[in-house]
């Protein structure tokens, strides 16, 4: 059953197709937004140069299909959606779409664009059965501020369009550090057609993040501080949800872990402690020794390559903590890395959002063609569409919390904070918004939903409160409201027959 946010987009959407029936380039756009709703929702991995997107992206779909290398396929906007066969398909600027061979070399898979140079092409989508991207469409875009303004631009204008809605639903923003040029970025996309619905739909990710600690074992604590000090900050904490470090090269790695690399880190491991330490001061110093026996040049080359020497000294400590068994050892490097909490904050904020995310893209679409081609006969399509913006409790969750992350409320700080959680400032699970473990009871949610909603109850009803804090107060009540009536649901489904 389709999301009441969802229907009703795709009712104002079949409305609006009946009025621009004769203006082909409408017709075009508003079938384009129609699709979307029955789409996986899409999310764009966007950053700059060298900031590891790529990388991530192959953390993310637990297999490497994203090129990494500096080549001419990282200068395109590539699309992964899932297909039961793999196909990797080339649609140029001009002239008609083509298949690219399907080549792995090392593992990896390698795009040949044959004779087309990136500037021709206009995007490469890749087909791939992967069980990550079935209900996801990830968007790998090419480094913005890159040195050439043609790249960069290429990012720019697909994510950021003036004057239609992005391509992408959410963004999932690298950075190394914060940057003026990050900042900008996220703003631009917050103040496209699709942000200015008042909505905040970028995650940041502290990329790379084993090389703040220089690879020391302890680089993902430092980083951690880091990551928490840049959520506070005024100036990003408006435009993301939230930020998170992770080692993108160890998560990539331990997510398609080979077992040649499985062996060489049980060789490093049984050799001396002393003698370990020493060989792993440096890469250089890495490469170069000849210890332990049995671990080849190539294979100490292949090692670091994938792991970086920090996620070669974690695999080492893991495995003679008792992970001496390949999977579980894998399974712990990527919960290591930082990927699980990126994945669970993706998982709570775009993936239980994601009606709400499609059809306010489409809503935008519609209202940005009203605006551009207004004709008569139309008030019936701005009225309804005025309707579902103010009316459907999804978007007035993410207004709020656009509005909580950015000019405020007058509401005491205990208050407002408590307010941006149940909204799903933290994620939109019962006991996310309420603040309880994971393992709490439907009874648990209940009784706490209902405390909480009492409270809200008597902010609202306090004659202290100010009039301009009263529609936080409204959309915090129904919000419970919706918790309490899921939890009734989820009481009443667990009853004997």
């Amino acid at each position: 059953m389709k999301a009441p946010t969802v229907s009703g987009a795709a009712k104002l959407i079949q409305e609006a197709l009946a009025a621009y029936n004769d203006d082909p380039a409408a017709v075009t756009a508003l079938k384009g937004y129609a699709a979307r709703l029955a789409e996986p929702l899409r999310i764009a991995v966007a950053g700059m140069v060298k900031a590891g997107k790529s990388t991530l992206l192959n953390a993310i779909i637990g297999e490497e299909i994203a090129p990494t290398d500096t080549g001419e396929c990282t200068r395109v906007v590539t699309w992964y959606r899932f297909a039961h066969s793999p196909r990797i398909t080339l649609y140029p600027v001009a002239g008609e779409p083509r298949l690219l061979p399907l080549k792995r070399v090392k593992g990896r898979l390698v795009f040949d664009l044959g004779a087309d140079r990136s500037e021709e092409v206009d995007r490469l989508v890749v087909e791939w059965p992967s069980q990550s991207l079935r209900n996801v469409t990830l968007i790998d875009t090419p480094g913005i501020a890159s040195l050439s303004e043609d790249v960069s631009a290429r990012s720019v204008s697909f994510l950021t369009p003036a004057d239609s809605p992005s391509e992408a639903d959410a963004i999932v923003y690298l950075m190394r550090h914060m940057h003026g040029a990050d900042l900008r970025f996220l703003e631009s996309f917050k103040d496209t057609e699709a942000g200015r619905s008042g909505t905040v739909n970028a995650v940041a990710v502290l990329s790379r993040a084993d090389e703040i600690g220089a690879g020391r074992i302890d680089s993902m604590l430092s980083a951690g501080d880091i990551a928490e000090r840049y959520r506070r900050d005024p100036s990003l904490r408006k435009l993301a949800l939230g930020v998170v470090p992770v080692a993108g090269l160890l998560a990539q790695s331990a997510r398609s872990m080979r077992q040649s690399d499985y062996e060489s880190l049980a060789l490093l491991a049984a050799m001396d402690r002393a003698d370990r330490e020493r060989l792993m001061l440096s890469a250089d110093r890495f490469l170069r020794a000849t210890d332990p026996e049995g671990l080849t040049a190539e294979a100490r080359e292949q090692l670091l390559e994938r792991f970086g020497l920090f996620g070669i000294r974690l695999g080492v400590v893991l495995f003679r903590a008792g992970f001496t068994d390949p999977t579980p050892l894998a399974n712990e490097l990527a919960r290591r890395s930082g990927l699980d909490p990126l994945l669970s904050m993706l998982a709570g904020q775009f993936h239980a959002r994601a009606d709400a995310l499609k059809a306010r893209t489409a809503l935008v679409g519609v209202e940005t063609l009203l605006r551009n081609s207004p004709r008569e006969g139309t008030g019936h399509l701005a009225a309804g569409l005025e309707r579902l913006q103010i009316n459907a409790h999804e978007f007035r969750e993410l207004r709020l919390l656009a509005i909580l992350r950015t000019t405020g409320v007058t509401l005491r700080h205990e208050l407002a904070a408590e307010a941006e959680r149940l909204v799903g400032g933290d994620g939109v699970a019962a006991h996310v918004r309420l603040g309880l473990p994971p393992e709490a009871s439907p009874e648990d949610i209940s009784a706490a939903a209902h405390l909480v909603l009492h409270r809200w109850r008597l902010v609202a009803e306090n004659p202290l409160t100010d009039r301009s804090a009263l529609e936080v107060c409204r959309v915090v009540v129904r919000s419970c409201e919706g918790v309490l009536a899921e939890s009734a649901g989820l009481h009443l489904h667990r009853q004997p027959a």
